[in-house]
């Protein structure tokens, strides 16, 4: 009792909570059809060479912007969803939400300022590529592409898109245990930062472990998406 008496007290209010609750709604809708987006549209995902890629995204131009509209959109809606959900967490352990916010707004700034970058200079430059009329310019297109197209590839990179959100989706479900918004739903977040976890730093090691990125995935869109409809449904705080 005590526990809601906290959240419901919070000055920060209901509409804080209703536009977290929101972000996080379009958020799993938005990682939902990044799935038909990528597999249909954009052509699958890009495959290895350079010059291959060019030609990749050259052919599929119009359905990798989609995605990238699609993966920037999410991003920016991450933070707000994270941030409505400190205020209803935060009697509990707002140090460790505190840790949890840290995590997502690291991840957010990371996956923007790299991976939302590379992808679009390779499109660009696919573009460019495909338009080349020599040899020679198509040299010069194709060695600018190569640090965009490492940065796509670098194994490391799954630590900051991959194991940073889901240490801090693991924090703030360690929190929810005790919240207002059930037992199961904390549970199924803890299994989502856990598998997020694995899938994070498993590519590091082995690519046998990339197969936890397809289940992290699946279910942190479901779990965003039921936290985002339970953080829309809270109560106006009450004094």
């Amino acid at each position: 009792m005590n526990e809601k008496m906290q959240v419901t007290a919070d000055p920060e209010g209901k509409w804080l909570y209703r536009v977290g609750g929101l972000s996080g709604i379009a958020v799993g809708i938005g990682y939902l059809l990044t799935i038909p987006v990528t597999t249909i549209a954009a052509g699958g995902f890009p495959p290895p060479g350079i010059e291959a890629r060019l030609a990749f995204f050259a052919e599929h131009a119009a359905g990798w912007w989609a995605v990238t509209g699609l993966m920037v959109i999410t991003d920016l809606l991450y933070v707000p969803f994270f941030l409505a959900l400190y205020p209803a967490l935060k009697g509990i352990n707002k140090y460790m939400m505190v840790l949890a916010i840290a995590c997502a707004g690291l991840f957010v700034a990371l996956d923007l300022a790299v991976t939302w970058t590379a992808f679009p200079s390779l499109i660009i430059l696919g573009g460019n590529y495909a338009a080349a009329t020599s040899d020679a310019q198509r040299a010069i297109i194709v060695a600018a592409a190569g640090y965009p197209s490492v940065i796509s590839d670098f194994p490391l990179g799954s630590i900051y898109s991959t194991f940073v959100p889901a240490l801090g989706l693991l924090l703030a479900c360690l929190v929810m245990r005790r919240g207002i918004f059930g037992k199961a739903l904390a549970y199924l977040g803890i299994i989502t930062g856990i598998s997020g976890i694995l899938a994070g730093i498993g590519p590091v090691f082995t690519s046998e472990l990339e197969t936890f990125q397809y289940i992290n995935a699946s279910l942190a869109m479901i779990w965003i998406f039921v936290t985002g409809i339970k953080l829309y449904k809270l109560d106006r705080p009450r004094n």
